[in-house]
């Protein structure tokens, strides 16, 4: 049952990454909370795994579409490399607690700017 449940999140990820460039931790992160019990930080640690494999398909297939923009891509990559290496270093210093309620908020808040 858990990996159905883990290929489902995968094609809805999918699905949605495709559609809307979300999937992460709008698609993935709170599937993985609800369906399968993982905690904030395994779920996150999940989800940017899963989506590395995920991006690659959908750059490539943006990019035989010719939508993709390597200089933007690369000016928006590269310094989320560092992002992701002082979020993660952050995230390990703040309580699960915490971290499930902060994503609950920045959720809420992307939900209610995007309807205003």
């Amino acid at each position: 049952m858990r990996a159905a449940k883990l290929l489902l999140i995968g094609f809805v990820a999918g699905v949605f990454g495709a559609l809307f460039g979300v999937g992460g931790g709008t698609v993935i992160v709170p599937l993985l909370l609800m369906l399968v019990a993982f905690d904030q930080r395994r779920a996150s640690a999940t989800s940017l795994a899963a989506i590395l494999v995920s991006s690659v398909a959908g750059a490539v297939t943006y990019a035989f579409h010719g939508k993709v923009d390597p200089g933007a891509a690369a000016l928006v990559g590269l310094p989320a490399v560092a992002g992701v290496i002082v979020g993660t270093s952050l995230q390990q210093r703040i309580s699960v607690d915490r971290l499930t309620y902060l994503f609950v908020l920045v959720l809420a808040v992307v939900g209610v700017r995007l309807l205003l």
